[in-house]
C-alpha cells in the first residue's frame, strides 16, 4: 500500500503538462504543504519549493508538527514535479486572547495558476479552542482571516486563476473563503479542496452558498471519518480509504493512493455513521448558549494549567491535574450542570443510534431467517409433496 510520500517518489519525476495534468494527490501535496515549519526557517518574499526543501533539510523529524512531514519537504525538493514551484505569501497570526490559529501560503503552480494552502489546527489548546467554538459560533476568527487572505492574494495576482485547499480546520477555512468570495473572485476559482475539514452550521451554508461555487467545492474524508462529518456539508463528498481505525484516519498520510488518486471506500463505516448522528442530534437538541457555556468551561480547565499544547498539558499530568480539579471546584453549580446535562444528551443519543442498529441486525437476521424457511419450503414442497400426489 502506498500514500502520498510514495506518490512523489512514483511519480516526482513527471512535470505537470497537457500529459500528465495537476490531479487530486497533487491538491493533496500542497495541502499539507501549509503544515511545514516556516516558522523555524528564514523565508524570503519569493521562495521555490526546492529553496525550501534546502532550508529545511538539517532539521531532525522531530522538528517537525506531524510524522511524515520531513519526508514530504525531502521528497518535494527533490521532484522535477514541484521543485521549481515558487512559494509567496507565507502568514501566520496565532492569538491566544481572540482564540485564533491561521496560516496560509500560497504555490503558484504555473504562470496560470496558484494553490492557496491553509494549515489545519495545531496543537495549541486555544487552537482546537477555536474548532470547537463552531458548534456555537456562525463564523470563527480563522475563518474571517482566510477570507481576507483570498482577497488579498487575488488582488495581488490579478491574472492566474484559484485553487484552494486544506487539511482539517484548514479545509473549512478554504470553503469559507470562497464561499464568502465575492461573484468576480468566484469565478477565477477553479476547485476548492476540503481534506477531513468540518463543515458549517445552516445558517452559513443558507446565507452564502450558490449553486454554481458549490459546484466548485469536493470534500474527502475517510471510512472512519469522524471531523470530516462535523456539522452540515452541501458539497460533494468523496470517500478515501485509509490503513488506521477511527479518528487516526484523519493523518492524510494514512490515507493510500494508486498512481494519480486516491484508492476509494464505497460507504462509511457504522462508527463514522453513528458518531455523526450522535453530533447532529447534540446539536438539534442544545442552544448555542448551552454549547457555548460547556464548551468554554471545559477549555477553562485545560487553560488553568498555563500549558500551550495539550502535549505540554500531558507531560506534566501529576502538575496539571491538581489544577484542573481546582479549576472545577471554582465552576458554578449551574454551569457544573449543564456539562452533565450535555454528557447525558450525547451519550444518551449514542446508546439509542447503538440499539437501533442492533435491532436493525436483528430484523434482517428474522427477514432472513423467514426468507429461507419459506425458500425451504418451497424447494420441500416442490420435491417431495409433489411426488407424494403422483403415488396417490
Amino acid at each position: 500500500m502506498a500514500n502520498i510520500n510514495d506518490y512523489l517518489l512514483w511519480r516526482g519525476d513527471i512535470p505537470i503538462n497537457e500529459a500528465f495534468r495537476f490531479n487530486e494527490i497533487d491538491s493533496i501535496i500542497l495541502a499539507r504543504f501549509s503544515y511545514l515549519i516556516f516558522d523555524k526557517i528564514e523565508m524570503n518574499k519569493k521562495e521555490t519549493i526546492e529553496s525550501i526543501s534546502k532550508k529545511m533539510k538539517d532539521f531532525e523529524n522531530k522538528a517537525f508538527r506531524y510524522n511524515g512531514d520531513k519526508e514530504l519537504i525531502t521528497y518535494l525538493g527533490e521532484s522535477k514535479r514541484f521543485k521549481n514551484m515558487i512559494v509567496t505569501d507565507y502568514v501566520q497570526t496565532n492569538d491566544k486572547e481572540i482564540e485564533q490559529q491561521f496560516g496560509a501560503i500560497t504555490i503558484h503552480i504555473s504562470e496560470e495558476e496558484m494553490y492557496l494552502s491553509y494549515i489545519g489546527t495545531d496543537s495549541s489548546i486555544y487552537g482546537w479552542k477555536e474548532d470547537f467554538n463552531m458548534a456555537f459560533m456562525e463564523n470563527v476568527p480563522c475563518q474571517k482571516e482566510g477570507k481576507k487572505y483570498i482577497e488579498k492574494i487575488a488582488q495581488k495576482y490579478l491574472n492566474k486563476k484559484i485553487r484552494i485547499g486544506g487539511h482539517s480546520k484548514g479545509g473549512n477555512v478554504a470553503i469559507y473563503s470562497a464561499i464568502t468570495s465575492s461573484k468576480e473572485l468566484q469565478n477565477r476559482i477553479i476547485k476548492v479542496y476540503n481534506y477531513d475539514g468540518p463543515g458549517f452550521n445552516k445558517n452559513i451554508i443558507n446565507k452564502y452558498s450558490n449553486n454554481e461555487i458549490i459546484s466548485k467545492i469536493e470534500t474527502y474524508i475517510p471510512q472512519d471519518s469522524i471531523i470530516g462529518r462535523l456539522l452540515n456539508h452541501k458539497e460533494k463528498m468523496t470517500i478515501a480509504f485509509s490503513l488506521e481505525k477511527g479518528i487516526l484516519q484523519h493523518d492524510i498520510y494514512s490515507w493510500q493512493v494508486l498512481k494519480d488518486d486516491l484508492i476509494h471506500s464505497e460507504k462509511n463505516t457504522n462508527i463514522s455513521e453513528d458518531i455523526d448522528k450522535t453530533m447532529t442530534e447534540w446539536i438539534e437538541l442544545t442552544t448555542n448558549e448551552q454549547r457555548k457555556i460547556v464548551i468554554n468551561a471545559i477549555f477553562e480547565l485545560f487553560y488553568s494549567t498555563d500549558s500551550e499544547t495539550f502535549g505540554e498539558m500531558s507531560k506534566n499530568i501529576s502538575t496539571n491535574l491538581p489544577k484542573v480539579l481546582r479549576k472545577y471546584g471554582e465552576i458554578a453549580k449551574e454551569d457544573k450542570e449543564m456539562i452533565k446535562q450535555m454528557i447525558k444528551i450525547i451519550a444518551t443519543s449514542y446508546i439509542n443510534i447503538l440499539s437501533q442498529r442492533e435491532k436493525s441486525k436483528l430484523d434482517d437476521i428474522k427477514k432472513d431467517y423467514i426468507n429461507k424457511t419459506k425458500l425451504n419450503m418451497e424447494i420441500w414442497d416442490k420435491k417431495y409433496l409433489g411426488k407424494l400426489k403422483n403415488t396417490i
